[in-house]
């Protein structure tokens, strides 16, 4: 039941209640990333969804415009808005739209696609989401070989449950407070995946 009806349900609940509860906050940010960045205050790319579909993700903009590269136009200002996750918060747009869930595996670049070994495909069997087990293990910390795996092994599971997706969120959360993983060394975010990383399981 949960598969088929209560998760996609939470998601538009959760989502919609979310943005009206945090539109304050969501304003706040968006006047900060203005004052110290300029405009336009959002950023968009796009990712591949579920089945690898594309889809344009929303965010709110870290780093300056301009040449360079990642970890050097991110500002000060740019790495506490990662920290905190704020610049995530306009992808409960995504979920409202039904191109994201509340809880999944992070959306990557749609130039991954042919990246993927087999086994790490399968993470486009679900949607992709704010929440999910590899950020829980450590977000933008956790190596590519172990975060896609992961992946594939929630989305592997024989079907989606409340108490697993909840369990995604408690850990995504208490990540997020201890501040852990915003970055791995020497990257803004991600070293960028190159090629098929071999997996077990």
């Amino acid at each position: 039941m949960y598969e088929a009806f209560g998760k996609r349900g939470l998601d538009i609940l959760g989502a919609g209640l979310a943005l009206l509860l945090l539109l304050p906050l969501l304003l706040l940010t968006a006047l900060a990333v203005a004052a110290a960045l300029g405009r336009p205050v959002l950023f968009f790319q796009e990712r591949a969804g579920r089945g690898g579909v594309p889809f344009t993700l929303v965010k709110f903009r870290s780093m300056r415009e301009g040449p360079g590269e990642d970890a050097e136009r991110l500002t000060r200002f740019g790495r506490a808005l990662r920290a905190s996750a704020l610049d995530e918060l306009p992808q409960l747009l995504n979920v409202l739209r039904g191109e994201m869930s509340l809880v999944g595996p992070r959306p990557l670049p749609v130039a991954y696609l042919s990246r993927y070994s087999a086994r790490q495909g399968l993470r486009l069997r679900v949607r992709p989401g704010l929440a999910g087990v590899a950020q829980a293990a450590g977000r933008n910390s956790v190596p590519w070989d172990q975060r896609l795996e992961l992946d594939a092994a929630y989305a592997e599971a024989p079907r989606a449950t409340l108490a697993r997706d909840a369990r995604a969120v408690a850990g995504t959360v208490a990540v997020l407070l201890r501040g852990q993983g915003v970055s791995a060394p020497g990257h803004a975010t991600m070293p960028v995946l190159q090629e098929k990383v071999s997996t077990t399981g």
